[in-house]
């Protein structure tokens, strides 16, 4: 079961032909990833210090997914790694990318890495488990013996997260909506991916029931409330590509055009400027715009013309103003802004 699901998505991409990245732009993302791989400092740990002992480097601490400014970039940031090196593999960086890679995949790193995830149950909760969940499946995708290995080896640490979801989830009375890291319907998509794809049943079954009751009965989405001032996701369309995952396709268009009536979707159809890339909270918006994209092109596998043309001419606006913003020059944004294209641009979770 847990094979046939693997296959089903690695069959899904190759028929549908979502990679629309260019080996060029892979190249560029590549060496972004690459730059902060094993990049220590500056470092953002969000951590409880429970006593001195506490008191540790950040690779010390996380001795894999300590780079790239913060564990969550880290995690996307080696996905990022793995997903273009599986996509695109005759690319002449291809083996730099491996090397980098074994330097930090092994078997006591990993398991020290879910062992603190073990003993810090809220860390990373939910944006980081979802990425980390993400890069499992991207592992169990590569078709090789390394590829396998790895796989085995960072098995442990999924099963920690998914058991910290266990618990937590069924806690978790309302949903959280905001444009930052707690949001909770962008998790709970990529999770249902993860379940899916490894044939856990009962996460899947978790984590449908929970969306559902999150989220099936909303109506009338407030479109233009949206931006805030450091959004890099829509809490709205994170929703609606959540619920196209959650539906039956008839019961999901009903549901879209009620969510949206008239698929009016007010300041969520005009891209975001940016005025100051170099500012770590403002660069969001950056993000924004890469996010609304691929959330508008997952909703409009379930549409129907026009309303699909319309969403997908809206979403190309998002993705042109987004890539445009990603090469700054300034650590801020480029830490991070190259996993978000990637996972734009290779249709990753459409």
């Amino acid at each position: 079961m847990k094979l046939l699901g693997i296959l089903l998505i690695a069959l899904t991409m190759v028929l549908k032909g979502e990679n629309r990245m260019t080996e060029v732009q892979a190249g560029r993302f590549v060496e972004l990833a690459l730059k902060g791989l094993a990049k220590e400092f500056p470092s953002k740990i969000s951590v409880v210090l429970k006593s001195e002992a506490d008191l540790k480097t950040p690779q010390e601490m996380f001795p894999v997914f300590y780079g790239h400014f913060d564990w969550h970039s880290s995690v996307h940031g080696h996905w990022t790694l793995v997903r273009l090196m599986r996509m695109f593999p005759e690319a002449d960086w291809q083996e730099k990318v491996r090397e980098a890679l074994r330097g930090k995949f092994s078997e006591k790193k990993l398991q020290q890495e879910a062992a603190y995830l073990e003993k810090n149950k809220s860390f990373e909760r939910m944006y980081g488990w979802a990425w980390a969940l993400r890069l499992g499946i991207e592992l169990r995708l590569l078709e090789d013996e390394e590829g396998e290995k790895w796989a085995k080896w960072y098995r442990p640490l999924e099963e920690v997260i998914v058991s910290n979801a266990k618990v937590y989830l069924p806690k978790l009375d309302w949903p959280v909506r905001c444009g930052f890291h707690p949001e909770s319907a962008f998790p709970l998509g990529q999770m249902l991916d993860w379940a899916r794809a490894t044939g856990e049943e009962e996460f899947e079954t978790l984590l449908l029931l929970k969306a559902a009751h999150f989220y099936s009965k909303d109506r009338v989405y407030p479109v233009r409330y949206e931006p805030s001032g450091t959004d890099f996701f829509s809490a709205g369309l994170n929703e609606a590509d959540l619920m196209r995952r959650v539906m039956g396709r008839e019961d999901y268009r009903k549901w879209l055009s009620e969510f949206f009536p008239k698929f009016d979707l007010g300041n969520l159809a005009k891209p975001v400027s940016v005025s100051d890339l170099e500012d770590g909270h403002l660069v969001h918006l950056a993000g924004l715009n890469l996010n609304r994209a691929w959330s508008l092109r997952g909703v409009t596998s379930a549409l129907k013309n026009p309303q699909k043309e319309k969403f997908l001419a809206i979403a190309k606006a998002h993705e042109e103003k987004g890539l445009k913003q990603i090469f700054s020059g300034s650590y801020a944004g480029e830490h991070w802004l190259g996993s978000f294209a990637t996972y734009l641009l290779t249709g990753s979770g459409e």
